[in-house]
């Protein structure tokens, strides 16, 4: 199933569904890896559709609190969702396999558009499937922030403080920590006066029990698993920062602190640590680093890395991927006769530093969260975060749309066929709720079309 797809009408006070294996949640895990196109929200919005709606392994309640943590966290939220409920169904394993199987589609996908693009350089047909991708990938953004925000905007404050982040981020640029920060505070302190409207699910939108019951409802006792101890969390921190150590310990071994791999892992460590609001607020950084710092690729490589990530399934932040490859492969990082491997082992070091942190923080983290139902003192903030967050959705939908829409800015040329894609794809997933892959393929489909055959026409 995918972001656009509604889920059939379940009867309330439908029984919940039974226990689901483990062998079944790997297959969703792995069918998701697959699918998740659309950034976060989109990412998000096919979670809840299929979660939440559809196979009701989950409730609303529940979801939306697991959400509001993975929000706070640096790292790509959707991921660490997928790996919070793995962790809440089947243990450390059930979260481990969710999480992975998030990421290693895109990587392998990316390692071989990464090998296509430096070995083949500007290929028509690639050219024309992109052309065509951009248009749909900017109207199924939009769509997502509509389907987040009518589940988030439950009220006029919320309302506001959706409007406010957005007046913040897009017209003061502001910070995405400093909007995390101050929508806490007035979630805070908004609650003492006026509780009712910072509740979770408070105000007129659509209640869980619409979905009938889940397997994990909203008063399904917390699984022993997942119930807070410093036992656990004192040896899920270990094991990670274990985990950390032995990698750096491998490369500085092998390659010396000033070795490509070894610089890449530390480089990309401080990124997991900065990327608070996704992989727009840590681009920069990114940028800084890894085209001025290092040197590893150019300015206009990065910008095409980063379309090949807005056009492949999994987080946007897998882009790192991509920086990670083509370093490898531009300062061979396994010697000139190893190129392919190199710039693959680039490839995955830059994933596994990059995606490390994430595993920690949920597996370390979940059972103090857990812990946290009702609370409004802890909902509260994080309920406003959330509206915050719909603002910030929106600005991250014009900025597809203008890079799409002026592709050399205000002063260039309106492209008038990828807008018209894009409305088109727009008006399918609105009006006609057609699902993701099947927008994607009609979408691909119509600019290799326009891109093969304008030539022909001039």
């Amino acid at each position: 199933m995918t972001a656009a797809v509604e889920a059939p009408p379940v009867a309330e006070g439908a029984a919940a569904p039974s226990l689901v294996s483990f062998a079944e949640a790997f297959r969703f895990w792995l069918k998701l890896g697959f699918i998740s196109f659309g950034g976060p929200a989109g990412q998000i919005a096919i979670m809840h559709s299929e979660l939440v709606e559809r196979r009701r392994w989950i409730s609303e309640k529940r979801f939306l609190h697991a959400l509001n943590y993975c929000m706070l966290l640096p790292g790509p939220e959707a991921q660490q969702l997928a790996t919070y409920i793995g962790w809440l169904m089947h243990r450390t394993w059930g979260g481990i396999v969710a999480g992975a199987l998030f990421v290693l589609p895109s990587l392998g996908i990316l390692i071989a558009l990464s090998w296509i693009y430096l070995r083949f350089g500007d290929v028509p047909l690639v050219a024309g499937i992109f052309f065509g991708l951009k248009p749909a990938v900017t109207a199924l953004v939009l769509h997502a922030a509509h389907r987040i925000g009518t589940r988030a905007l439950n009220n006029r404050w919320m309302w506001g403080i959706a409007a406010a982040s957005f007046v913040a981020i897009f017209a003061f640029d502001t910070p995405f920590p400093a909007i995390v920060v101050a929508a806490a505070l007035v979630g805070h302190f908004g609650a003492r006066r006026a509780p009712q409207v910072f509740a979770l699910g408070a105000g007129h939108g659509r209640a869980a029990a619409d979905y009938g019951a889940a397997l994990i409802d909203d008063d399904t006792p917390t699984p022993p698993h997942a119930r807070f101890s410093r036992r656990h969390l004192t040896k899920v921190l270990g094991v990670g920062l274990g985990l950390w150590a032995l990698a750096m310990a491998a490369l500085i071994a092998t390659l010396g602190l000033q070795g490509t791999l070894t610089q890449m892992g530390w480089f990309f460590t401080k990124a997991a640590l900065l990327t608070f609001g996704g992989a727009y607020a840590v681009l920069p950084y990114v940028y800084q680093g890894a085209v001025e710092t290092h040197q590893w690729l150019s300015g206009p490589q990065m910008i095409d890395g980063l379309a090949l990530g807005e056009t492949t399934p999994g987080p946007l932040i897998m882009v790192v991927a991509f920086v990670g490859f083509v370093g490898g492969w531009l300062q061979p990082a396994l010697g000139p006769d190893a190129l392919f491997l190199g710039a693959a082992l680039a490839a995955v070091v830059a994933t596994f530093f990059t995606f490390l942190p994430s595993f920690v923080f949920i597996l370390a983290g979940g059972p103090l969260v857990e812990s946290t139902h009702g609370r409004l003192g802890f909902t509260a903030p994080l309920s406003a975060i959330t509206a915050a967050v719909v603002g910030v959705i929106l600005n991250l939908a014009m900025f597809f749309a203008y890079h799409v829409l002026w592709p050399q800015g205000f002063s260039g040329r309106f492209d008038a066929v990828s807008a018209a894609i894009a409305v088109a794809a727009a008006v399918a997933v609105f009006r006609f709720k057609v699902g993701v892959m099947p927008l994607l393929g009609a979408c691909a489909a119509a600019g290799l079309a326009v891109t093969l055959l304008l030539p022909l026409l001039r």
